[in-house]
Order: structure tokens, then C-alpha cells, then sequence
């Protein structure tokens, strides 16, 4: 059984051999690939982080690096070396500049690198990447700020500008799929450290539906759907599983507790490292090793978890031999 039917074992629920694996440094059960977007009406000497005057004009208060994306959006940072965040959206004045923005179109010499890795990674789950599944993208075009309040003031405006956010995701699917991945995978932070962004009913009134579209397209085209959010959305996750969701990358299991996620066994995988903050950080490795070991028993029965590493360790201050622990754990599972 190579690491493409593991995987997609797993997701089904189907009788894999083991749990997935999915480490930094190996070995990996799954790879990801995807196409870059492009957007000729912004100039490309701003897509590169830097003290550009023009763009500094329209955040004045700002003195850190900044640059253009393909959405139109400016992004800043302070220390030269963090990925930065929106600090300003190109439709943070308001909606009614929608008609007049050009949305980045993908850069169609990208289909044949798909294909290419699809004939590379022949025996690997390989996953294409989507930058959201329309909250990721429209939070940054309005501003985070912003679009929260847009969520109970502006309903008409938020549902205009998630159905052209939709056509362009979907066309992306379609990609992939014509590219013979096995999945689709996203970012979108839905969650607070306490609680859901929006309430569950606005949610399911304004994202749902898009969701579920944008799920049975991949799913109609043979491809899995894995979604990772940072905070607690407990209360929409059996929302997700309902619209489609088939994979939920959670690096923070202990803000929901191992068994109340086992309640979801069978139903969704979960793709997860030891927890990354109540867990990890410590250092203990009778907890470390205990707390991998209880993330098989509760999530990972006949299927329904891929353990992982989280991409940047030292970040969190947490020590390669720590790191060891946990892996050695995923490691040494057979069913």
C-alpha cells in the first residue's frame, strides 16, 4: 500500500495499515502543490517586500517594509522578516469600489508543473493549495476589522463579493482535478482562543452554502477536501463535516480535548500535531509521548489521523529532541 491509498484510506475510513504520516524532515505521506496567481494591472516591482513611497502614501502612519499582492491588497511588516499582515485592503473604503477591481487570474504556465508533480509524486497524496475558501481572501480585501462588522451590517455585500471570490476558487478546483490530484487543501482561521469569529447562525447563513458547493465540486471531481483553522470552532465543526469537509488540520487539539474530538471519529480526519502550545512548549516527554499516544487511541481507530509536525518549531522555542519524542510515537503505530 503506497502513501496515495494510505491516505486516501484513512479519509475513508477504509481499513489502512497505519496511521498518516506527515514530518518535516520525513518521512511524508503527503505533498502539496499549487499555482500562482497573477494580476497584470499591479505593478510588479511592488510584489517584492520594500520602503516603496507610492504604496507608503496610502498608509501614512506606517514605517515598516510593505508590498502589493495580487488581490491589491498592502501588506506591512516591522522586522524585515515576518510574512507581515493587510494594513491595508483594496476594499477597505468600501464595497462599492468591487465593480471596479480586477481579480488575479492563475498563471496557466503553472498547469504543467501540477501535471509535472503529479507524475513525480505518483505514489504520494498530493494536495493543491487554495489561499481560502472565501473568508481568507475577503477578510484581507476588507480588512479583518472591517469584514467582522460587514458579517451583521453588510450581508448583501459580503454574500456579491463571496460568489466572485467562489468562480475564481472553482475554477482552481477544476485544475486540479483535470491535473489528477487526490485533494484540495486551505487555510481559513475561524477561531478565537475562546470561541468561534461570528456567531454559528451568520456562519451558516453566509459561508456554509459556499462551502458546500466548493466541497461537492471536489468531491464530484475525485478530489478530498482538508481544511486547517487555528482556535476554537467547535461549534461549527459538525457544520463542516455536513458541507463536505473531509480533513480538519488542527494544530491546537488540547483547546478542544481529545475526547471530545473523538466524538467526530469516523465521521472526519484529523491531521494534527502534539498540541503546540499546552503540550509541546513543556518539554515533559512522559506528557509528550502519553499525549501522541492518546491522539491514536481517540482519533485514529481504523483510520481518521495523519500525525504532523508543525512547520516551524524553534519558533514556538520547542527543542528538536522534544520534537523526536512525538515522532518516534507516530512512528512506532501499527493496527
Amino acid at each position: 500500500m503506497d502513501s496515495r491509498e494510505l491516505i486516501t484510506r484513512i479519509i475513508e475510513f477504509d481499513n489502512p495499515t497505519r496511521i498518516g504520516w506527515d514530518f518535516n524532515d520525513g518521512p511524508s505521506d503527503l505533498r502539496g502543490c499549487g499555482v500562482r496567481y497573477d494580476n497584470t494591472e499591479r505593478p510588479a516591482e511592488y510584489r517584492e517586500w520594500g520602503y516603496h513611497d507610492e504604496l507608503l502614501k496610502q498608509v501614512p502612519r506606517f514605517r515598516g517594509q510593505v508590498y502589493l499582492d495580487e488581490w491589491g491588497n498592502i501588506w506591512g511588516r516591522l522586522d524585515g522578516a515576518s510574512k507581515g499582515e493587510v494594513i491595508k485592503g483594496v476594499l477597505e473604503d468600501g464595497f462599492e469600489r468591487l465593480d471596479e477591481i480586477t481579480f488575479p487570474h492563475f498563471v496557466h504556465a503553472d498547469i504543467d508543473k501540477l501535471k509535472e508533480a503529479r507524475e513525480h509524486y505518483q505514489d504520494k497524496f498530493l494536495m493543491g493549495g487554495l489561499p481560502g475558501f472565501t473568508f481568507n481572501i475577503m477578510r484581507k480585501m476588507r480588512r479583518m476589522e472591517n469584514f467582522l462588522m460587514d458579517t451583521l451590517l453588510a450581508k448583501d455585500e459580503v454574500l456579491e463579493l463571496g460568489s466572485r471570490v467562489e468562480s475564481m476558487l472553482a475554477e482552481n478546483i477544476s485544475f486540479y482535478a483535470e491535473a489528477g490530484y487526490d485533494g484540495i487543501t486551505f487555510a481559513e482561521d475561524w477561531g478565537s482562543q475562546e470561541a468561534l469569529l461570528i456567531s454559528p447562525a451568520s456562519w451558516r447563513e453566509l459561508f456554509a452554502p459556499s462551502f458546500r458547493r466548493l466541497c461537492a465540486q471536489a468531491h464530484d471531481a475525485g478530489l478530498k477536501v482538508l481544511m486547517h483553522s487555528c482556535g476554537d470552532i467547535s461549534e461549527i465543526i459538525p457544520d463542516l463535516i455536513e458541507v463536505g469537509i473531509d480533513v480538519l488540520q488542527l494544530d491546537q487539539p488540547g483547546l478542544f480535548g481529545l475526547e471530545t474530538l473523538s466524538q467526530y471519529a469516523g465521521k472526519v480526519t484529523f491531521w494534527s500535531p502534539v498540541d503546540i502550545q499546552k503540550v509541546m512548549p513543556t518539554g515533559n516527554r512522559e506528557l509528550i509521548e502519553k499525549t501522541a499516544d492518546d491522539m491514536i487511541t481517540y482519533l485514529g481507530q481504523g483510520g481518521g489521523f495523519v500525525a504532523k509536525d508543525y512547520p516551524q518549531w524553534d519558533v514556538l522555542g520547542v527543542k528538536p529532541e522534544w520534537v523526536k519524542w512525538a515522532k518516534d510515537r507516530f512512528l512506532a503505530h501499527r493496527y
